[in-house]
This record gives structure tokens, sequence and C-alpha cells, in this order.
């Protein structure tokens, strides 16, 4: 017992990840198989299996003219596609199809149908554990945010020294989200993903992006620079709570920390103590909730990996390869240098000291959700003052997004590439400024930065439904660009703590 009491948290949750993809592996979901349930007379559900089909049918018909008004035939390889279908018809619309299914000479008939569904593992069905363990997280952040904030905006005692930080801490924030976008583009540019796909996989990417359109791209997203700033300023604080709306929360907890630093001390005292005291509990609740993390990291593995399927990463290698390698690039290089340079600290130290963080962004695919364990070792690991983590990483949680930016890059000009358009220098000048303010604008939740990519492909006139050609990597991706977003946060706070120790100084 002694020997498993010696085992620090992050090997127990790196074991939790190893383990978690072992086990998705092995209860993996059958990607050629789908549960359909029916209805019969008598309201009883009846579920169906079918695997290994050839091809199915979906037909409906008008009753009164007995003629087809909807017909669509889907492949062997469409099992997104027909779950997908399915779940954007009404419950009325499901009923009145007919779903046909064609296996070698065998034909089955599906009518009333209730719904159309993957056939569940014991590797999907702990999904709940993995949810939950987000939920934790997450209910943290806001209060942790609001109370450090305020304590640490008070504790500058300065406006001028507010807006010195603020300031060094806007611009290291937009810098490395260029360098970011610019590296994906460099590459993108250099391996040329989208021409290394042969002609048969490229056409089936194509066919599919028709079928698996998101809503989303039909939508037409913009962000107006004057009302992305007017937004900031909450009408209401305790809704912007409610909402998540983190930009405003900042807002609203810098503006009560500001004046708390400018009333007599007799009556802030009690207050910063009191908001410090909320700081120091939940940061406490973190390190109790975080024993959990390596069944809550087991269980967000496991579905990933058994629901993922490994046939789309085989035709999406050089995509999947280039976007890693910038991701590798500006984790290990860019911000090694901005913490060697600017923090004054070692990399590996460095890197070593938010590596427990970096687990979880990568387990969550949650800027968001990790920010409470990313300051708490920003703070413990790499003592960084609170006053400039309790600013510093909630701003980056929500406008830094370095990996969501380089992702964008490359996902924009594989897109052109596969599509034969070509993108010249004023086009990818186009895509940089608009990844940023994209990057800005990005909430940190899972899989949004595919949303903001629509509005990237529509500035340099790419079709919205090259996302869908994406898709079936995105999850994973998501993951590893997390790490950068929140590796990207810890070496500008510690970039800035470096540069006001030299200041004091």
């Amino acid at each position: 017992m002694s020997f498993f009491k010696n085992i620090k948290l992050h090997t127990w949750i790196l074991i939790g990840l190893l383990l978690g993809a072992v086990f998705g592996i092995i209860f993996k979901v059958d990607q050629d198989m789908l549960l359909i349930e029916t209805i019969k007379a008598s309201n009883e559900t009846i579920k169906s299996e079918i695997s290994d089909w050839d091809s199915l049918k979906v037909e409906s018909y008008s009753i009164a003219d007995s003629i087809s008004i909807l017909k669509k035939l889907f492949d062997k390889n469409s099992q997104l596609q027909v779950i997908k279908f399915f779940k954007n018809l009404s419950k009325t619309n499901k009923k009145n199809l007919t779903l046909t299914v064609f296996k070698g000479e065998n034909v089955t008939t599906f009518e009333n149908i209730k719904s159309v569904n993957k056939k569940q593992t014991l590797a999907t069905v702990i999904k709940p554990i993995g949810t939950v363990f987000i939920r934790l997280l997450s209910f943290l952040a806001i209060p942790l945010v609001i109370a450090s904030l305020i304590v640490g905006a008070a504790s500058l005692e300065s406006i001028k020294k507010i807006g010195t930080i603020g300031g060094k801490t806007l611009l290291l924030y937009i810098f490395t989200t260029i360098i970011a976008i610019t590296i994906g583009l460099f590459l993108s540019n250099i391996i040329q993903p989208g021409k290394m796909l042969n002609k048969e996989a490229k056409d089936r990417l194509i066919s599919a992006s028709r079928e698996d359109t998101p809503e989303i791209a039909m939508d037409a997203i913009e962000i107006d620079i004057i009302n992305f700033f007017v937004d900031i300023v909450p009408k209401n604080p305790i809704s912007a709570m409610s909402n998540g709306e983190m930009l405003q929360i900042v807002f609203f907890a810098v503006i009560f920390g500001v004046t708390l630093s400018l009333i007599d001390k007799s009556k802030s005292a009690p207050v910063i103590n009191f908001f410090s005291g909320v700081s120091e509990t939940f940061i406490k609740m973190v390190e109790v909730i975080m024993k959990l993390a390596p069944f809550g990291v087991f269980a967000l593995i496991s579905v990933t990996i058994a629901d993922f399927g490994f046939e789309i990463i085989t035709t999406l290698i050089w995509y999947i390869l280039t976007v890693l390698l910038g991701l590798l690039l500006q984790t290990v290089l860019i911000y090694s240098i901005f913490v060697k340079f600017l923090g004054r600290r070692s990399p590996i130290e460095f890197f070593k000291g938010i590596k427990e963080a970096q687990v979880i962004a990568f387990s969550t695919s949650s800027s968001a959700a990790t920010l409470p364990v990313t300051m708490r070792c920003v703070e413990n690991n790499l003592n960084i003052p609170k006053k400039i983590s309790g600013f510093v990483l909630p701003l980056g949680a929500t406008i830094n997004m370095d990996g969501t930016a380089l992702y964008q890059g490359v996902a924009t000009v594989f897109i052109a590439q596969v599509f034969g358009f070509n993108l010249g220098i004023a086009e990818q000048l186009t895509i940089v400024i608009t990844a940023v303010l994209a990057s800005i604008g990005t909430a940190p939740v899972p899989g949004v930065g595919i949303i903001m990519l629509v509005m990237i492909l529509k500035s340099v006139n790419l079709p919205p439904e090259g996302i869908a050609l994406i898709l079936g990597v995105d999850r994973i991706l998501d993951m590893c660009r997390t790490i950068t977003n929140i590796s990207g946060d810890s070496a500008v706070a510690v970039a800035i703590a470096g540069t006001e120790k030299s200041v004091e100084k």
C-alpha cells in the first residue's frame, strides 16, 4: 500500500489515460453496425441491429399521391451520415420514413422508426463518469476566477499597474496567436496535406462532405470589432456569471478589485480577506476533485478511442500530422523561448510544472474546465503570484486560443487544396487576421473551433461544407490543441511574472 501512496497524482492520471486508451480499443464501437429502434402499433419499442450492409435507402411517400417525396441512398461507409440524418429529423418525419437495408440478396425494411444510433459498448456506457468530472471542474471555474481576479486586482493597488500588466498580457496573447497561425500556414503550404490525398480518398471525402455539412455552416458568422468590445461590459454581472460570459466576468471582477484598492483600507480589507478565503476554498476544492482525475480521464479517453474509428485517420494522416507538427512547434519551441527569455525560467521546469494541467486539457478538450487546474499548477508548481495568475490565466482561457488558431489555418489551406483552390498572399493574410479575431471570439469549450472556422472559410471564399472533410478527426485534434491553448496561457503568465520582477528590481 505504501508503494501506491508514493505514486504522484500526475502519474495516476497518465496511468488512467493509458488504461482508458486500451479499454477503448478493446471495447470499440462497431463502425459498421447500426441500432435501429422502431415502434409497434402497441407502442412497444423493438431494437434491431444491422451490420455489414451494402447500402441503405431512406424514402418518404406522400400518402395522398402515393409518390416518393424524399429519397436518399447511403453506402456501407456511411454510418455517421445515416445517424446524423435521422438525428436531424423530427419524431413525425422519422415515423413517416421507410428504411430499406440491402445486404447481398437480403432486403430488410423498417417503418415507424424511433431512432437510429451506434451500438453502445462498455467503453461508451461509462461516459457519464467523465462528464461528471468535467462538470465538477467547470462549476469551479467562474467563482474561482471572480475571487482570484478581485484579490489580484486589489493587491496591485494601482490602476497604472493594472493597465501595464493588462496591456502586456493582451499584446503577448495576440503575438503568440499570430505566430501560431503563421506556423500553421507555413507548414500547410510546405507539406500540402490536401494534395497528398489519392483521388479515390479525395472523391470519397468530398462526397461525404455534401451529406455531412453541419447546420452551422449555413449561418452567417461574423465578428463585429466594435460590438465585441461593447459586449465586454456586462449589463448585469449576475446574468454574465449565470451564462458563463467569461470576458464580462473578467471585466466586472477587475473593476471590482480596482475599486477596492481605491477606498479606505479599513473598509476594503474585510472584503479582500473574504474573497481571498473564497479563492483558497475553491483551490482546495480543486485539489479534492483532482483525486477523481484518474477515473475521469479513464472514462473520457475510453469513449473517445472507442467511438473514434481509425479508418478516417489513415485517410487524413497528412492533415493530422501537419496539425500535430504545428502544435508541437508552438508548444515546445515558441513557448520555451517566451519562458526562457521573458520569464527567466527553465523550459523543462515550466513543462514539468504544468504537466498535470496538460493531461486534464487533453482529456476534457476545454480550456475553461482546465482553468482551475491550470491556476493551481502555475501558482503552486511555478510559484507565480496570484495577482498575476489570477488576471492572466482567466483572460487567456477566454481570448488566447493559439492551438485553435493554428488548426484553423491548417484546416483552411487543407480544404482549399482538396477543392482545388489556390490561396495567394492576400488570402493568407486575410486568414491570419480573421483567425486572430476568431481566436479571441472563440469560447473555451470543446468543438467550438469548428464554428469559427466557418467564418474563416467565408473570408477567403471557400465552401463552408468543406468543414465536413475534417469533422471525423476533429475531436482528437481538439484534445491536442487544448494542450497548446493552456500551455500558451501558462507561458504568458510566466513571461509577465518575469518582466514584473525585472521592473521591481
